[in-house]
């Protein structure tokens, strides 16, 4: 089956194909002559070690470099994306990647800078562990020289005895040190205060890169900037008891141009896991950048050339009303994260609700998905009318308005007239039980039958 992309991106109809797949497909944008080059100019260096030195060591021989995913929740989000991304170009450039889960660090828990993280339990950081290994193999290629190797740092954590982990480890830490943290300093003046388990959490990150250094040559850590305590923490380290200097590359926090947080919508986090967040919405949440951001999101979160994003930039300043760059945006990353079978998907249902398809040809899940993001959605039973479903969507303030705007020719339901107000929803709705109710071209909601 074939599937057809945005207007503007592809001038071919691209195959349905998985994350993997879609990756593979992608190179380094031969403009640059570095990944070093290239990660700069996608602004994805906020800070790093010596610079000039990470720079002649990703242009030379393969390396190999890690980044560390924490199992705090059953699905990695659009934060860790961005890792998962960099990971990707990196080893485009023929370099070797570990990807680290962290079975033992789950247990324990970042810092966070507000209050103390809730100690789930080994089975269930365990069962997560696994949930986020395969996630995180679905972005990096096991294949060739540099393919990826997945490490649980629950393997080099668990045979050490309390005395072993404070003599041979806790002894080149410096508390005055570990108190200049970010995280750990603003808990330290804070009512909550920080115990001693999160306050070691940075010693065992820097026991990874240790043991990584050790057993792989591991020589670059990359994380997010706020992470960049825990980076040094094993560059120390190492510099410590090993005498080699080694390197750490921190990622820009993500943050909207309004001042709020990347990466979630309506307060809710956007997971990769498709059960945790749909393809639909995962796909609306990109289609929904501002024009202020969407160029910055194509750097760092597409592998688009700089000749393709520069082309979507003067797109943005000359016919922002088109959003073509937000629904290349979309469309090159819900491909990624999810295939492009399941973001024409997203896209196919999006022109379905608003009259523009056949909203009977979508399948159950991707329509209850579609449905569940807009405004007013709700369940009735199946012997409530049309114009008790406007109503109770807020589509109108009452039932005498209902039947007036039915008889006036200006509801749809399924996208077809509504000709009688008194028609029972059971009779009219799609297999599955649901129905999308309109008023007029672009107010819509979304009824369940239960």
């Amino acid at each position: 089956m074939t599937r057809t992309a945005p207007p503007g991106r592809y001038d071919r109809r691209v195959p349905s194909d998985t994350a993997l797949d879609v990756l593979t497909r992608q190179q380094n944008d031969p403009t640059f002559a570095s990944v070093w080059d290239e990660l700069r100019w996608r602004g994805l260096v906020h800070v790093s070690t010596d610079e000039t030195a990470l720079k002649e060591a990703l242009d030379g021989e393969p390396i190999t470099y890690y980044c560390g995913f924490d199992p705090t929740a059953p699905s990695l989000h659009c934060g860790n994306l961005l890792q998962l991304l960099t990971l990707r170009r990196i080893q485009l450039a023929g370099h070797k990647p570990l990807a680290l889960v962290g079975g033992s660090t789950g247990l324990i828990g970042d810092p966070r800078p507000t209050a103390e993280r809730t100690l789930n339990t080994p089975e269930t950081v365990a069962d997560w562990v696994e949930r986020l290994r395969a996630q995180v193999s679905r972005f990096l290629s096991p294949d060739g020289d540099n393919g990826v190797r997945l490490v649980n740092n629950l393997d080099w954590t668990a045979p050490l005895s309390a005395i072993d982990f404070l003599r041979d480890i806790g002894k080149y830490f410096r508390v005055n040190s570990m108190l200049k943290k970010d995280a750990v300093a603003a808990r330290l003046n804070s009512d909550a205060g920080i115990s001693y388990t999160e306050f070691s959490y940075q010693i065992l990150q820097g026991l990874d890169y240790r043991e990584l250094f050790r057993q792989y040559g591991c020589t670059l850590q990359t994380g997010g900037s706020d992470q960049w305590g825990n980076l040094t923490s094993g560059t120390e380290l190492i510099r410590r008891t090993e005498g080699a200097t080694v390197h750490a590359l921190g990622t820009p926090l993500i943050v909207n141009s309004d001042g709020t947080k990347f990466g979630k919508s309506e307060g809710n986090a956007i997971w990769l896991d498709p059960e945790m967040t749909s393809p639909y919405a995962f796909y609306q949440f990109w289609l929904n950048t501002s024009d202020a951001d969407v160029v910055e999101r194509l750097r760092q979160f597409t592998f688009l050339s700089r000749a393709e994003i520069e082309r979507l930039e003067r797109a943005v300043a000359e016919e922002p009303f088109r959003r073509e760059a937000q629904r290349t945006l979309a469309f090159e990353v819900t491909a990624v994260v999810h295939g492009t079978d399941a973001t024409q998907a997203a896209i196919d249902a999006a022109a379905a609700l608003f009259g523009n398809g056949d909203l009977s040809t979508l399948d159950e899940h991707t329509l209850r998905s579609a449905i569940a993001e807009l405004p007013g959605s709700t369940t009735l039973p199946g012997d409530a009318d049309v114009a008790r479903a406007l109503v109770e969507t807020g589509l109108v303030k009452s039932l005498g308005e209902a039947r007036r705007s039915v008889d006036q020719g200006g509801v749809y339901v399924n996208n077809a007239r509504a000709e009688d107000a008194a028609a029972r929803l059971s009779d009219l709705a799609l297999p599955g039980g649901v129905l999308v109710v309109r008023r007029g071209k672009k107010t819509l909601a979304g009824v369940s039958i239960g």
